[in-house]
């Protein structure tokens, strides 16, 4: 599709009034609801219902808004990229993350590499795993950290540790008043707070396996975008969740955590594109295999053997 078109619309959707939009895009009005009819062409149904004032999206039309406004930002992100890089002499690496890496340490690596790579320009993107993968193979980002995993001839992923994962209540829970694991089937009957609502597979596919595989359905009550709103959720009592247990240091004012007698992990994942020997990308390998050895973790032997 057009990408003005696309634009075109978005301003009009956010707007409810052809004539504010034409305003805001500095064009005339008429060229601008050609431009949605030639869209609506495009798609094959109306986008805006225009019988209701200020403007209503079809359902349709909000499908078609919903991935108009990710595009968008998309090409706005990959335009910045592209400029500062046509712009700047400095070495760069991009790193793809998802969101709860942010709690299992993925801010101390950082810390440290910016230390030792002082020269390296660094660029932070939040990204779910399956973005990252096409984020990689397209060269808007270098490196990704995600929990899901995937097979791609393109990419190369090797797995950082095993995080184990841990049931959150809130803190006046009952559950939360003991002390010790709890097991998967006392928890078959609560309210389940799982995240991320999309895209799928993803994290919550493997919460929703982990019971499973115990001959258990869960009782889901919401479906959260991401982690934040899904502790806050557990936070108001509107249900428990499964949880990586890095969480539980951020997070313990008013959320409890126990841990589970089943065994049940979420594993580090780092992914990068193969053939990949940048300065960075050996540079941010040696980083983490010292600091994971200052934590105590297992330190995978590719970061010892491969990029050393």
């Amino acid at each position: 599709m057009d990408l003005r078109l696309l634009r075109y619309f978005v301003a009009v959707a956010g707007e409810g009034n052809f004539n504010r939009a034409a305003e805001l895009l500095h064009i005339a009005q008429p060229p601008l609801s050609r431009a949605i009819q030639q869209l609506e062409a495009q798609v094959g149904t109306q986008l805006l219902d225009r019988t209701t004032r200020p403007l209503r999206l079809t359902p349709v039309g909000r499908l078609l808004h919903a991935q108009a406004i990710q595009m968008l930002a998309r090409m706005e992100d990959m335009e910045a990229m592209v400029k500062a890089a046509a712009v700047s002499e400095r070495r760069r690496l991009v790193i793809g993350f998802v969101a709860s890496t942010i709690y299992a340490r993925l801010p101390e690596l950082i810390r440290e590499f910016r230390k030792v790579a002082g020269n390296v320009e660094l660029v932070m993107v939040e990204s779910t795993t399956l973005d990252q993968i096409a984020a990689l193979k397209e060269g808007r980002i270098d490196v990704g950290f995600g929990r899901i995993r995937f097979n791609d001839p393109a990419v190369r992923r090797f797995v950082l540790r095993e995080e184990k994962m841990v049931a959150a209540f809130s803190s006046e829970h009952p559950l939360a008043q003991e002390t010790g694991p709890v097991s998967l089937h006392e928890l078959a009957a609560e309210p389940q707070i799982i995240y991320p609502r999309s895209p799928r597979p993803s994290y919550a596919d493997q919460v929703l396996s982990i019971f499973r595989d115990h001959a258990i359905e869960p009782r889901i009550v919401h479906e959260a975008r991401e982690l934040q709103i899904a502790i806050g959720l557990v936070a108001a009592g509107e249900g428990m969740a499964i949880v990586p247990d890095s969480v539980r240091r951020a997070r313990s004012h008013d959320v409890a955590f126990r841990d589970l007698v089943e065994p049940a992990t979420s594993p580090i994942i780092l992914s990068h594109r193969v053939g990949d020997h940048s300065p960075e990308l050996g540079i941010l390998a040696r980083v983490t295999a010292r600091k994971y050895e200052e934590w105590g973790y297992s330190v995978p032997t590719a970061l010892l053997t491969d990029y050393g």
